[in-house]
């Protein structure tokens, strides 16, 4: 896990003399790397092909080796086959064996509905092989979408990345690491609400409370479905007052609060504005909202912002059962010197999933996730929307978009 290196140059929509929304400088090609750093907050990016499962399964271990009372993990999707999982394993049985009390929580997932995020490959019978807790946690309709660790209540694992070979080597993640007994409090309680109610729905329902870590930077956790709405709005509003930057990775981008933002910010062109999502699966939204009339509303207001804003898009291979998970994974919005980053994809049913997000006030941290993804983003093409955009801002005759896209 080295620092981003930007693979290609930026495309027409990052040339000068483009409206300023366009306006994208070109990525550093190489930077200091923020993985490892000393300090409360450690970010960790992942690229396709830009690190081996072995070097992302060390960094684990490492944060989880050094459990001294208790380590709960809550995973949407976990499989690792081979000499990764085996070390993986080792390190959750050792620390069960010293006296750590270890419960891991993942989804038991039903009829889908939707073909995104892919379903998850976790396999019960061999997490029961652990000799630890385990908890399933029902994901129908909406699902238990985290992949975070609390670790002796101090110390917090969390980010994009799933626990698998794939979401380790082929696609684009973000690990964040904290040290903060405040913030590991909150995704404590998070988890042990889920523990007990055993299922989504209801959990995620307390407010997000700002705490200082380091000295230098601000965290909020955020929890859906519980605050899943005020999130997106949050995050809309963020982006609505910036002044300088907004920067975006996300496979999908379907709020409706988020969605309004960004065609207004970049209608205004006040703001630079750049972004990489899965080009695959935004493909698969339109086409989902073109039988959906329900949502269908949004589909040219999509169009204004990729249009609008400087998008490209990763190309990733089509879910079926056995192929490969390459998909453009990172869920990070940096506006200014804010950054959201985690779980949650900029999507309606994100916010109704079980999901978490740290929102951090830190002008490095904002600064090393826009390098991130302004990197990311030079190494896939611009996108053409398959309808086109206008300025539709909503549904007609409705004040709030439709319950669920």
């Amino acid at each position: 896990m080295q620092g981003v290196v930007a693979h290609g140059a930026v495309g027409r929509r990052g040339a000068p003399g483009d409206r300023a929304c366009k306006q994208v400088a070109r990525p550093v090609a190489s930077r200091p790397p923020m993985d490892g750093r000393d300090g409360p907050i450690t970010l960790h990016t992942l690229t396709d092909g830009g690190q081996t499962a072995e070097a992302v399964a060390a960094h684990l271990i490492a944060f989880l080796g050094t459990a001294h009372t208790s380590l709960d993990i809550a995973l949407y999707d976990v499989r690792l086959p081979g000499a990764v999982g085996d070390a993986v394993a080792g390190t959750v049985r050792s620390a069960a064996g010293r006296g750590v009390a270890v419960r891991i929580a993942y989804n038991v997932d039903g009829a889908r509905r939707v073909p995104f995020p892919p379903p998850p490959r976790t396999r019960p019978d061999i997490l029961a092989q652990l000799g630890v807790p385990l908890r399933g946690i029902g994901g129908e309709p909406d699902l238990m979408h985290h992949k975070y660790v609390v670790r002796d209540g101090t110390g917090v694992w969390t980010g994009s990345t799933n626990w698998t070979l794939d979401s380790w080597t082929r696609e684009e993640n973000v690990i964040v690491t904290v040290d903060s007994a405040a913030v590991a409090a909150a995704y404590a309680r998070d988890f042990d609400d889920l523990w007990s109610r055993g299922r989504v729905e209801g959990s995620g329902e307390r407010d997000a409370v700002a705490v200082s870590v380091g000295g230098t930077a601000t965290v909020a956790p955020w929890f859906c479905p519980g605050r899943g709405e005020a999130l997106a709005h949050r995050i809309a509003a963020v982006i609505g007052r910036a002044r300088r930057r907004v920067r975006i990775a996300s496979p999908v981008l379907t709020s409706g609060p988020v969605l309004g933002t960004l065609a207004e910010v970049c209608a205004e062109r006040r703001v630079d504005v750049a972004g990489v999502c899965d080009w695959t699966q935004v493909l698969q939204v339109f086409d989902q909202w073109g039988a959906n009339p329900a949502s269908s509303w949004k589909a040219p207001l999509l169009a204004q912002v990729l249009e609008g804003a400087a998008f490209h898009g990763k190309r990733s291979t089509p879910y079926a059962p056995g192929t490969v998970h390459d998909y453009m994974h990172a869920k990070v919005t940096v506006a200014d010197d804010v950054t959201f980053v985690g779980s949650f994809n900029l999507s309606r049913s994100g916010e109704l999933n079980a999901e978490n997000v740290l929102e951090i006030d830190d002008p490095g941290v904002a600064q090393h996730m826009a390098d991130y993804i302004d990197a990311v983003r030079a190494r896939y093409d611009d996108v053409t929307p398959p309808v086109a955009p206008s300025a539709v801002t909503g549904p007609p005759g409705a004040s709030a978009p439709p319950r669920r896209a």
